[in-house]
């Protein structure tokens, strides 16, 4: 099972949550291209590995929320209200999925490992 810590009401199971995509996607000037507008409303980035999403409680307290969550393994670091800044977590701390020490394809790629 896999639990969001909401702000308000506490750890509810991640069933009374709907996903809203991917956090910080800023809506374009009304000056813009129909590529630009399209691009912004129908692609997003899909990575392997940390992403900060927006998470609204639809079977709680009806609120927003952003969470940063890793995309292979579904364990969540941190959950915050909009309107604050993101909280520091280490990513250092990561918990590899099972099928990670198998498949090396699906291990993240940290700073460290760049040259």
């Amino acid at each position: 099972m896999i639990l969001i810590s909401c702000p308000w009401c506490g750890a509810r199971n991640i069933t009374e949550f709907r996903s809203g995509g991917e956090a910080g996607v800023r809506r374009p000037t009304q000056e813009v291209s129909r590529q630009e507008w399209g691009d912004y409303l129908y692609f997003r980035d899909n990575p392997k590995g940390m992403r900060t999403e927006r998470w609204f409680h639809r079977h709680g307290c009806r609120q927003w929320m952003n969470v940063a969550r890793h995309t292979v393994t579904d364990e969540i670091f941190a959950v915050w209200p909009p309107h604050q800044a993101m909280p520091e977590f280490k990513v250092d701390d990561l918990s590899p999925a099972p099928e990670v020490e198998n498949r090396p394809e699906l291990r993240m790629v940290t700073e460290k490992d760049l040259p």
